[in-house]
């Protein structure tokens, strides 16, 4: 809760660093004939590749989530024409800076019916500057629907380099940067993030995954469905598919990290937790890194566990783990002093409550005789890496 509340006073000290941009999904402009091959999975894909994009250069986007919800409250159907003014609305229902949206139009290739989806494809771009509300000149792609991957990745750059042209890279490397994905590997996994049932979810995926071995997308999806299942161990195989390259990769090992843990894997779980914590040092990586180590009875955890309260005092999560460690460790006084500043924010909390009273009366902790009092670290399951990074770039950027 402080570091959301730090992020906003940050966010309203430095306005104009604190930019977020709302990616619309692209409707379908193409003819009666193109709509027919019911191809409105394309416009999320082109949404998912900017967003993605833009986000991997550091450029805060909304979730689809977010767009969801927001087209929900203002009575407007996704994937349909919008006007200049319904994507104003969305926009500032989302307190977003920037959006952008478009459409795409499919031309089938008329000497072949019944070939499949073969045709051309145009993509069809704008950017409305929500502040000033000014709209930007359109911006296209066109080329072959077999390559809507290099398609939509040069889109995405040139969004970039209209939004923020000093974070875009040379044209070059940005063509580099991603890898082309097959189309129906990239169609089953859009198709995966639209369905709404779990089951029809784990069907697509699990089909782009075997479609494109190189795609690391439906891996971090089938490894959260099964996280969110309690499958563990189904969970951590997936995971482990996502690689470095992959803009997921850090919130993959995250959950990895999880999926771990909760398996009883402890020292896979550590070295997940470590390796986010080299690069991105939240609070609730370090408490689970702690958590990991607490578990294996490793002396670091209590630095970690001081590394995350320290970020977030008033999170009575870390300073129950530091209690935990410090008591455990026989350090009496320092214990009974987190239990206490846990039990000021969480009075009801039996468990830190009985534990004061273990500091209280210097009552010592063994393995054989407190096994109800073993295991008991508390884990953080939400990643709050975007916030991070948003935060990191507007005090980086503070006039000196």
């Amino acid at each position: 809760m402080v570091r959301r509340f730090f992020l906003i006073l940050a966010c309203a000290a430095f306005p104009a660093l604190a930019e977020t941009a709302a990616v619309l999904p692209f409707w379908n402009s193409g003819s009666a004939a193109a709509n027919q091959r019911n191809l409105d999975w394309i416009g999320e894909s082109i949404a998912e590749t900017v967003r993605e994009s833009l986000g991997s250069r550091g450029i805060l986007t909304l979730e689809r989530s977010n767009l969801d919800d927001a087209f929900h409250r203002l009575n407007l159907r996704e994937r349909a024409p919008l006007s200049e003014a319904s994507v104003i609305k969305i926009g500032q229902e989302l307190d977003a800076e920037q959006a952008v949206f478009g459409r795409f139009e499919f031309t089938p290739e008329p000497s072949t019916p019944g070939a499949g989806a073969r045709g051309s494809l145009k993509l069809i771009a704008r950017i409305i500057d929500l502040r000033r509300l000014r709209v930007g000149p359109e911006f296209t792609e066109t080329g072959a629907l077999e390559d809507l991957a290099t398609l939509q990745a040069h889109l995405a750059w040139r969004a970039l380099a209209l939004l923020e042209p000093k974070l875009a890279p040379p044209e070059s490397e940005f063509r580099s940067i991603s890898t082309p994905i097959r189309l129906d590997a990239e169609e089953n996994y859009v198709r995966g993030l639209l369905a709404r049932d779990p089951m029809q979810k784990e069907k697509f995926f699990l089909q782009a995954a075997r479609l494109d071995a190189r795609f690391n997308h439906p891996c971090y999806q089938l490894g959260q469905l099964h996280y969110q299942l309690k499958e563990y161990r189904q969970a951590a195989e997936w995971l482990e598919k996502v690689g470095s390259g992959d803009i997921h990769y850090r919130e993959a090992n995250f959950l990895l990290g999880l999926a771990r843990f909760q398996s009883g894997d402890y020292p896979g779980a550590q070295k997940a937790f470590q390796m986010i914590a080299a690069t991105v040092p939240l609070g609730e990586v370090f408490n689970n890194l702690g958590a990991s180590e607490s578990r294996r009875n490793l002396p670091q955890a209590i630095d970690d566990f001081r590394k995350a309260s320290e970020g977030d005092p008033n999170d009575p999560v870390y300073r129950f783990n530091l209690g935990y460690a410090l008591w455990k460790r026989g350090d009496f006084p320092a214990g009974a002093d987190q239990f206490r500043a846990v039990l000021s924010r969480a009075p009801e909390d039996q468990i830190a409550t009985l534990l004061l009273g273990r500091c209280l009366k210097k009552q010592a902790f063994h393995a054989t005789a407190d096994v109800r009092l073993s295991n008991l670290e508390r884990i953080k399951s939400e990643y709050q890496e975007r916030a991070y990074w948003q935060l990191k770039s507007m005090l980086e950027s503070k006039p000196q």
